[in-house]
């Protein structure tokens, strides 16, 4: 940043930051990767971002994969690349193929992870890699009349050495292969070993990355947030079965519903990815959860700073009409709020007129980033059930700039002079607000 350039923006993002710098302190990431990352160049970017989370505290599981290295290994022996249900079949040759591919693979990713160089991100970094036999698997045996030889799935995770190792401060690094009691080596795939180890260590966010953005709406667009049973239609309705979406995607709800609260689904291709999907509210790949992360609740007086911040902007504008933080303390009662992950994203407030049985919509307020959510929507429906359980039999409210968007839900057009005598006293002139009602 040159002295004529303005700080404002790197302020607004570190302030945004703030918050998941300190939440995620302590937590348990795994992230996963195929071999396609470290081919294509882009492990060496992630490096830094990498440093940069456990500098801030995370303790960090990787998984990466092999697939491209060992498809180019048979290649070279003029072997063929056999499949099944996007399974490996691993035969002797192949599981060959597969142990030099994760040797070599595993050095190119801890060279990159042990670099130093002075005048980047990696200044100074002294990180620790730790591996190991950390993974107890078991042949997936004949499946559907197909002898998988050699393939199999993780049995059981060592998560004690696991996590003594991150307790240390170092970053553990999973290669897809597992060991069986009697000294048999299996090839994992890596969406099983990034699930079962993130489901076994109760990992806090698991994070998949892979060729698409995230995944994608009919309109082409990246689906910033979905739940698990969205997921599973999505999957339900894609033609492309074995590429990373159809790999990944299926390993990313099991997790989800074995426990993991936040699985995210990122692009390998986007710069930073992995930093703006954590350290930005809005992400810039898909999330899936169990259960919407938004909460509609009645406010208390904890929520007046987070009122007063989403409306202060509007009421600087004029949109609104100002609100002393006192005259917001007195009144919290009437409000509802709506969260988004924790953050008040929402804000609406109902003040009823029971001489009359009306009751004014007040204050309704959706942050600028979800005000193509549907959230106002979501507000007025609470208010109008909320007025209708009062008894109320009309709402009103009075806007500037929002006439036609309640227009269009149902509001009527109507003079001052309808308005309760008490809100008629009040009514400011100078602001010529416009009146509406709707009948409950």
């Amino acid at each position: 940043m040159t002295r004529s350039e303005s700080p404002a923006p790197f302020v607004h993002w570190f302030r945004e930051a703030a918050p998941y710098i300190r939440a995620f302190r302590g937590r348990t990431f795994v992230v996963a990767f195929g071999g396609d990352v470290v081919a294509g160049g882009q492990f060496a970017t992630m490096t830094h971002d990498f440093n940069l989370l456990t500098s801030l505290g995370v303790r960090l599981v990787l998984v990466h994969g092999v697939r491209p290295q060992v498809n180019e290994r048979l290649a070279d022996k003029e072997l063929p690349v056999q499949y099944h249900n996007g399974i490996r079949i691993t035969d002797p040759v192949t599981m060959q193929c597969v142990k030099e591919s994760v040797g070599v693979v595993r050095a190119e990713i801890e060279a990159s992870l042990s670099m130093a160089l002075a005048a980047t991100p990696m200044a100074n970094a002294a990180i620790q890699v730790a591996g190991g036999n950390f993974l107890i698997a078991q042949p997936l045996g004949v499946r559907d009349g197909i002898d998988m030889m050699h393939s199999g799935e993780v049995r059981k995770v060592n998560t004690e050495t696991i996590s003594r190792r991150l307790d240390m401060g170092e970053i553990v690094l999973i290669s897809p292969i597992g060991y069986s009691p009697t000294g048999e080596i299996f090839n994992l795939t890596v969406e099983d070993a990034a699930c079962t180890v993130a489901t076994a260590l109760k990992a806090d966010k698991l994070i998949f990355f892979m060729d698409e953005p995230g995944l994608k709406d009919s309109d082409g667009e990246v689906r910033l947030e979905v739940t698990s049973q969205e997921a599973k239609k999505f999957l339900r309705a894609r033609t492309s079965v074995f590429d990373d979406i159809g790999c990944y995607l299926p390993a990313a709800i099991k997790a989800c519903e074995q426990g993991i609260e936040r699985v995210h689904m990122v692009g390998r291709f986007v710069e930073g990815a992995l930093l703006m999907e954590l350290f930005t509210h809005e992400g810039v790949g898909t999330l899936i959860t169990r259960q919407r992360l938004e909460r509609l609740r009645s406010a208390s007086i904890d929520d007046v700073g987070g009122v007063l911040q989403l409306i202060q902007p509007l009421e600087a504008e004029g949109v609104l009409v100002k609100r002393s933080r006192e005259l917001l303390e007195q009144e919290i009662d009437r409000f509802a709020v709506l969260e988004h992950d924790g953050r008040i994203v929402g804000c609406v407030a109902l003040y009823t007129f029971p001489e009359e049985n009306v009751g004014e919509l007040a204050c309704l307020v959706v942050d600028p980033t979800f005000r193509s959510s549907g959230y106002g929507d979501l507000l007025l429906s609470y208010v109008e059930k909320r007025a209708r359980e009062l008894g109320l039999q009309q709402l009103f409210v009075l806007t500037t700039r929002t006439a036609h968007w309640f227009f269009e839900r149902g509001f009527e057009p109507a003079p001052v002079s309808e308005l309760p005598a008490k809100k008629q006293d009040l009514y400011n002139y100078q602001r010529r607000s416009k009146v509406f009602f709707k009948t409950l």
